[in-house]
């Protein structure tokens, strides 16, 4: 590789960074309007990734106040092991908003280095990155993790809601990581 082409990298991944921060609040922007004008749904946040994890005590109302979110659960199991801090109740709608945004940015970051070793990634307008963020993330990774229960547990709807929010996802980290570079 030129001299030249790693400098591209580095502005890729600056460039992918912004994108993905920029694609992940739009995600969330998305994700609040799909669910003002849903009807019947089952959660405010329908993705896996936002379902409630697998532990469970057997009571149900129990449950429902105990479970957390993948977001939130990936932040309290962070905050343990790495600050050794029990996570208060206070606190777990911004760390899992925290860990949203970070797994986003990263995320958005990796794809913009890519893109510049490998433009066949942007084909599609961010598109396919969005559907194979979603597979990847969303259905294998975060129900391995035992962050959410198995993709067959949840309803169909629950599937095409996490796919609609991840490709609005590649798509603007598409567009917003190509103009940034287009000045970088």
């Amino acid at each position: 590789m030129q001299d030249d082409d790693d400098g591209n990298v580095w502005k890729g991944l600056v460039a992918g960074l912004a994108g993905g921060l920029i694609a992940s609040w739009t995600m969330n922007q998305f994700q609040a309007a799909w669910m003002r004008v849903a009807t019947n749904s089952e959660k405010p946040h329908g993705a896996q990734s936002m379902q409630p994890s697998q532990g469970s005590t057997g009571n149900q109302a129990e449950d429902a106040k105990e479970q957390d979110d993948a977001t939130v659960e990936t932040a309290r199991v962070l905050s343990k092991k790495v600050f050794g801090h029990e996570l208060q109740e206070s606190e777990k709608k911004p760390a899992g908003a925290a860990v949203h945004y970070v797994f986003g940015t990263a995320t958005g970051g990796l794809y913009g280095a890519l893109a510049e070793v490998t433009p066949q990634v942007t084909t599609g307008a961010g598109l396919p990155f969005g559907a194979a963020f979603w597979l990847l993330a969303d259905e294998v990774s975060v129900p391995l993790l035992g962050l959410s229960k198995g993709p067959t547990e949840y309803p169909v709807s629950t599937h095409v809601y996490a796919l609609a929010s991840h490709l609005v996802y590649g798509v603007t980290a598409e567009m917003s990581r190509r103009a940034l570079r287009q000045v970088l």
